[in-house]
């Protein structure tokens, strides 16, 4: 029988588009689709054709079962150099080679800050303290002769949309994102060659503040945190058929004018009047008389970097659900999923007339709930032209978090067909699915993707609707796992860690900052906190698990020690604790006051000492893999250290925890700190009793919720795993299922059970960070996670348990979709694998002592079915083994358990 086997076309680096690429030898990655069962690659050949048709390289057959990450294998590309990379393989039982994949299209951007002649280039004074219009730049040129080709290579201090003859250029949002302005600022390239004809052209661009001098922060914020002047930096490269290229470049020969963009600013919105749009500016011919010659600028002193990851897109739109009337008359509209982007309306009315826009997240009695957003306005305003023809408009260079708007001014009986919500966020590609047989538990699940991408826009941000939106490090060092298993985001924050690093290594002490970019100022800024700051370990070692790129984790070690270094002389300063009471700790406990989210059960410096062992492991082993031995055996011996002070100083003989909490005892049990099987065997009880003491639910923060699960399956209680996840009273993951939430709270009690919102004064509707439990439901209850970085190998390991009859878990691995899940039908318990061509699964199943191991294909097993609480093996940590036993004792489920008492041993499987 006949197995057709085909190759993908390659992909280079983690993007999915390599045109304008900043790695001049990028690493080659390649998935193989055929039905053979257990097929694996024996041998790969990579050919490399430039424009011109020239080969420049060919591997020839090369023995091996690399696929992921394969080196370059040709010379490095200049600047500009555009080549065509295909692959073929050789494999399965016969050994016989695949077609060859399609053609991946590889260019290079600018590689070298001599590439750029273009001059940065601003409207503005500087002498503004208030809110700048949007200004429009131009400048006409004409080209003499047939074109080839052209590239457009941008970017700016500020945000900037892009066009050519009256044309968009390109479809990317929010350009060129955010990055540390003051260290890197990103360009993009951009073939406009369709755009552009012999004779008169003309370049412009919409120029508004942005991240770089617009408001940021809370309290009112501040401007102009990265200067005072908005600048464009553009270099169009036009190749013509005689061999030479014309150079069009920002200078101070483009020119500038206000429009229709009156105002708009991140927080606040956007006001845009038709009135004043200025027809054809960007097209030949435009009368501009009235324009103002631009003023150049020194050059930046930030390097120039190409991106590593996609842009922020427009990634789909939402209809109104539901026409609102609320008590005080007014019309809202209900788009019934929180969502970050805009609104775009198609309406007609008299000149002058104004729709204005207010958006929120959450209704309180009836009304807009405004005081989550705190000072950030989040509204809209379209002043209209007045045709007599319907009039489309959608904000620019805003976005807002919300779930209901306000529309006021809609000129006639309000149409709800003429607004629509526009999505925004990074495009990532989604790779992880999970579904079961609880749809509470599906919603919740996909409140967490719909979380990940309101805060994925550009930056991993904290929330998306108020007057903060920054880059807070501790929140994604405990979603990082979740996030790269839910899409491939390896570039996007690849490309963070660099700012990350950049920041923390600018700084005196090279403390990591709570937030990146940072924008904060002394002394809550600059100094170190447990967690936030473990974001430079944590979040290079979740992307290493998932996609085996040790190149990642070289470009982040210097930071990674750095911080390591700096916290270990905190500590040993106080006898091996660091000892620093003002930390955010288990930041927003449930059991902290509204108004002080720090206030936690746990001991702050608990808290940070556990952070620095784990990280301390974790540095120890990433050493090993990048062959630093001396500093792996450096890290290792610290670690020792670290724990022997912390047993001292933490853990009593009996294996109690100076702070008797859930979050400590996750700790404690998760990052392996009870010196004694003992005392881990307390300490996993002792967890267990808080968790039936607090009738199931939740008791931790942000330290503790990634690890809760875990640690109770990892000391033998996997059923109160099960128990706590399917809680549905407040605080419990489930609860806003309940209250109709759509994305995940910032707190356990964002809203109320009687409806009104958290008195704090920090309340967001999306916020991923506790969320993080999503990763224990695919790895844990859907058994599906990577037994080795990068997915080659597969552990399927799944616990069924609760009430849960059915669970499911896919991810689009490196090597292609790999899948698990399993259904309990009577007595037996069946599993369904799927392993990509050139992966192996070990599947675990309960009452047997060794896994299974299968190869490529798909594979049906089965398995009596036992209540299982043997401990866990968790996967992508080094976590410590607990207790084989649990309680059996069928407590109910609504209740809080009782008090202690004798419990059989569980089953223990042959």
């Amino acid at each position: 029988m006949q197995h057709p086997t085909t190759v993908t076309a390659p992909v280079l680096e983690h993007h999915r588009l390599a045109l304008g690429i900043g790695e001049p030898a990028p690493r080659l990655s390649w998935r193989t689709r055929t039905d053979e069962p257990d097929w694996v690659q024996q041998a790969y050949r990579i050919r490399i054709v430039g424009a011109d048709g020239a080969t420049l390289a060919d591997t020839g057959r090369t023995p091996g079962a690399d696929c992921v990450l394969v080196p370059w294998p040709g010379p490095p590309l200049p600047s500009r150099t555009r080549a065509s990379v295909r692959v073929r393989v050789w494999g399965g039982a016969d050994g016989a080679p695949s077609p060859w994949s399609e053609a991946a299209t590889v260019e290079t951007g600018l590689l070298a800050p001599s590439d750029w002649c273009a001059r940065l280039v601003t409207p503005d004074t500087g002498d503004d303290e208030e809110a700048l219009p949007v200004a429009l730049l131009r400048r006409d040129f004409r080209i003499e002769g047939d074109i080839v080709s052209a590239r457009l290579y941008i970017t700016a201090h500020g945000t900037y949309e892009p066009e050519i003859n009256g044309a968009r250029v390109g479809d990317e949002v929010l350009e060129p994102g955010w990055t540390s302005y003051h260290h890197r600022l990103r360009y993009r390239t951009h073939d406009v060659t369709a755009l552009l004809r012999p004779g008169p052209n003309t370049i412009g661009a919409l120029l508004g503040e942005g991240w770089h001098s617009g408001r940021l922060g809370w309290d009112g914020g501040r401007r102009h945190h990265y200067g005072r002047h908005r600048s464009l930096l553009a270099q169009l490269e036009i190749h013509r058929t005689d061999g030479t290229t014309q150079l069009v470049t920002t200078d101070d020969h483009w020119t500038w004018a206000t429009g229709p963009l009156v105002r708009s600013e991140l927080y606040d919105g956007e006001t845009y009047d038709a009135r004043l749009e200025r027809d054809g500016w960007s097209r030949p011919g435009h009368d501009s008389r009235d324009w103002t010659r631009v003023r150049e600028l020194p050059p930046p002193t930030a390097r120039l970097t190409a991106p590593t990851g996609p842009p922020v897109r427009r990634t789909r739109t939402v209809p109104v659900r539901e026409v609102l009337t609320t008590p005080s008359g007014r019309t809202v509209v209900d788009f019934g999923q929180n969502l970050v982007g805009r609104i775009r309306l198609r309406v007609t009315g008299p000149a002058g007339h104004t729709v204005t826009l207010r958006h929120a997240e959450t209704l309180e009695n009836g009304e807009l709930a405004l005081r989550p957003l705190r000072q950030a306005s989040a509204t809209d305003r379209y002043v209209m032209r007045g045709t007599g023809a319907p009039e489309t408009y959608e904000p620019r260079f805003t976005l807002h978090g919300f779930r209901y708007a306000e529309v006021d001014g809609w000129p006639g009986p309000f149409d709800p067909t003429g607004v629509e919500a526009v999505v925004l966020h990074t495009d990532l590609e989604r790779t992880g699915w999970f579904e079961s047989s609880d749809p509470l538990l599906n919603r919740f699940h996909e409140n967490v993707v719909h979380s990940l991408l309101g805060n994925f826009v550009d930056i991993p941000t904290d929330c998306p609707q108020r007057d903060e939106r920054l880059g807070w490090t501790g929140d994604i060092a405990v979603f990082a796992p979740t996030a790269a298993f839910l899409h491939d985001c390896t570039g996007m924050l690849g490309g963070w860690l660099r700012d990350l690093a950049a920041e923390q290594l600018a700084r005196p002490d090279h403390s990591v900052p709570l937030v990146v970019p940072d924008i904060l100022d002394p002394p809550a800024g600059h100094q170190p906190h447990a967690l936030w700051g473990d974001a430079a370990v944590l979040v290079p070692w979740a992307l290493y698990r998932n996609s085996g790129d040790l190149g990642l984790l070289r470009a982040q070690y210097p930071s990674m020690t750095a911080w390591v270094g700096l916290v270990a002389g905190r500590a040993a300063e106080g006898g091996g604790v660091w000892r620093d009471p003002d930390q955010l700790g288990d930041w927003l406990d449930p059991a902290a006051p509204p108004e002080d989210p720090a206030a936690a059960r746990t001991d702050a410096e608990l808290v940070a000492a556990a952070h620095l062992i784990h990280s301390t492991d974790l540095l120890a082993e990433i050493g090993e893999l990048l062959d630093e031995k001396d500093d792996a055996g450096r890290h290792r011996a610290l670690a020792a250290r670290l724990r022997t002070a912390f047993a001292d100083e933490f853990v009593t003989p009996a294996g109690r925890l100076a702070s008797d909490s859930q979050t400590a005892y996750a700790l404690a049990l998760c990052f392996g700190l009870l010196p004694g099987e003992r005392q881990r065997l307390r300490a996993g009880d002792r967890l267990a009793q808080l968790v039936r003491r607090a009738g199931f639910r939740i008791a931790t923060g942000f330290a503790g919720t990634p690890l809760i699960c875990d640690a109770l399956s990892l000391a033998g209680h996997a059923r109160l795993a099960h128990r706590m996840v399917a809680e549905q009273h407040c605080p419990s993951w489930l609860y806003p299922v309940t209250m109709g939430a759509t994305t995940v709270w910032e707190r356990w009690d964002s809203m109320l059970p009687d409806g009104t919102v958290n008195p704090g004064q920090m309340t967001s509707f999306n916020h991923y960070a506790l969320g993080s439990v999503a990763d224990w439901l695919h790895r844990t209850v859907a058994g599906l996670s990577a037994a080795e970085p990068g997915w080659r190998r597969i552990r399927v390991s799944p616990s069924p348990g609760g009430t849960l009859t059915r669970a499911w878990a896919a991810h689009l691995t490196p090597y292609g979709r790999a899948e698990a899940g399993w259904r309990i039908e009577g007595p037996t318990l069946v599993v369904e694998v799927l392993v990509p061509p050139g992966a192996q699964a070990d599947i675990h199943l309960p009452g047997r002592s060794a896994p299974l191991t299968r190869g490529a294909g798909r594979h049906v097993v089965e398995a009596p079915h036992l209540i299982d609480d043997r401990p866990v093996t968790v996967t992508g940590h080094p976590f410590v083994a607990g207790s084989d036993r649990d309680c059996g004792c069928g407590a109910p489920n609504a209740a809080p358990h009782p008090e202690p008492h004798g419990r059989p041993h569980a089953e223990t499987p042959p």
